[in-house]
Order: structure tokens, then C-alpha cells, then sequence
């Protein structure tokens, strides 16, 4: 997997891509991941990537030069993916199609935005990782990269350690414990000491559904219960010592 970021500020990515398991993975080769500084393209001795908008309006907009100038002396792959508020809503499932990929590119805009022409002309589409504004698009790169990153074999110690995470069946994670058994008073579930398996991922569906209804019930929109589901919830209700 080949992940090209294009960002003005290059050394923003150093530790997080030097870190963990990306670290690993990039030392192990299984993940390449390179940044490149469009302000290495500017055509002026001060390096400007940015200027006024047309129309007016306050603060300042990439220019596209620096931008394409950038991803056309790199060899760095396609899809092209501009970090955007406007674009598509980053999710799990975007996350699995990327990562079936060889490799894609990110551009991560700045001030007011780039030109539009970047979007239009040098990208394949724009992603969001959320409803809210950045200072730029380097923190959402870093969501897209280890969000996709982790789904490529050999980058998880445990390659199944993925499969029952959060949003991976469409519902939120269950619970997790480790030891101690007690701590302040507060004890495992006795189901997760018992050793019976089959009971362990019957609780574990059970819980997932009660948290997905309380805390994201939109997951769950269009999509009833199937009679499994309601007999696991009546097999496991509530802990009354949760309420």
C-alpha cells in the first residue's frame, strides 16, 4: 500500500508516520507512505502557495500551480483525494475500499481552501472526515491514513484483531476488560470469566446492539432487528449496576 500526502507542512506527518503501527509497518514495508511540500513547486523565490480570491472575501486560497506542479513530478498513484468539508463523508466503509487498493494521494488544503480547479481538475474526489471546519487538511489525512492503513494485512499484529471493531458490522464495538477481575469495587461481567465461547459472543452481539441504540441509533436506521437479535437482548438485558 502506497499512500502519497501533499501538504505545506511536511513535518506535521513526521512523528505520527515514525509511530505505532505505522511505524512498524513503514519499517516492515508493508506500508509506503511519502509527503511532499507543493511549496517545493512555487515559481517565485519566496515560495507562495497562496493568494487573494477573486470576487474578495477575507483570508487567502492555495493557488493550483504549486498544487499540480507538485503531484506531476511525483510518480504518486491515483485515486486523488482532496481533504475537504464539502466532500464525502469518510467512514469505515470508504476506508475498506482504499485499503484494497495499491495506493492513493491526499491533498490537504489550507486558508481559505484551493482552487477550485485543483478539485475539478487535478482530483478524483474530496473526502470529510466530519461536520466540523480544521485549520487545514493534515489532521484529516492523518485520520484517512491510519483508518486505512490498519486494514492492510500484516500492518495489525492480529490481523483479525479488526473484524469486531466498531462500524466493521455496522454497529459500535462491545465492551472490553482486562485484569483485574474487580477494581474498585466494579467487576468483569461473570459471562467474559466463564469460559463458555458461545455464551462470550452472544453477550458481546448483545451489548454492541444496546450501545448502538443508545448512543448511535442512526446506524441502525432501515435495518429492524431479526429475531437472533431480539433473543440475544432478552437473554442479556441491562446490568441495572450500569444504569
Amino acid at each position: 500500500m502506497r499512500i502519497d500526502v501533499f501538504s505545506i507542512f511536511p513535518g506535521y506527518f513526521e512523528g505520527p508516520f515514525e509511530s505505532s503501527l505505522l511505524g512498524r509497518a513503514r519499517e516492515a514495508g508493508i506500508v509506503d507512505l511519502r509527503v511532499h511540500d507543493p511549496r517545493d513547486h512555487a515559481d517565485d523565490r519566496h515560495r507562495t502557495v497562496d493568494d487573494t480570491p477573486y470576487g474578495g472575501g477575507a483570508g487567502m486560497v492555495m493557488m493550483p500551480g504549486p498544487l499540480f506542479a507538485s503531484f506531476e513530478a511525483s510518480d504518486a498513484l491515483r485515486p486523488v483525494l482532496l481533504l475537504s468539508a464539502g466532500g464525502q463523508r469518510f467512514d469505515q466503509t470508504v476506508a475498506r475500499e482504499l485499503a484494497d487498493l495499491d495506493g492513493f494521494s491526499l491533498i490537504c488544503g489550507r486558508y481559505e481552501g484551493v482552487d477550485q480547479r485543483v478539485a475539478d481538475h487535478l482530483c478524483d474526489g474530496e473526502l470529510s472526515v466530519g461536520d466540523y471546519v480544521l485549520a487545514g487538511g493534515e489532521a484529516a489525512a492523518l485520520v484517512v491514513v491510519d483508518a486505512v492503513t490498519r486494514l492492510v494485512p500484516g500492518v495489525m499484529g492480529n490481523d483479525g484483531s479488526g473484524a469486531e471493531e466498531s462500524f466493521s458490522a455496522g454497529l459500535v464495538e462491545y465492551p472490553q476488560y482486562t485484569r483485574p477481575a474487580e477494581f474498585r469495587g466494579h467487576a468483569v461481567p461473570e459471562v467474559l470469566r466463564g469460559g463458555d465461547h458461545a455464551r462470550i459472543a452472544r453477550w458481546r452481539r448483545a451489548t454492541a446492539l444496546r450501545r448502538t441504540m443508545e448512543h448511535r441509533p442512526d446506524l441502525l436506521a432501515g435495518q429492524p432487528l431479526d429475531d437472533d437479535d431480539d433473543a440475544v437482548l432478552r437473554e442479556f438485558p441491562p446490568d441495572p449496576a450500569d444504569a
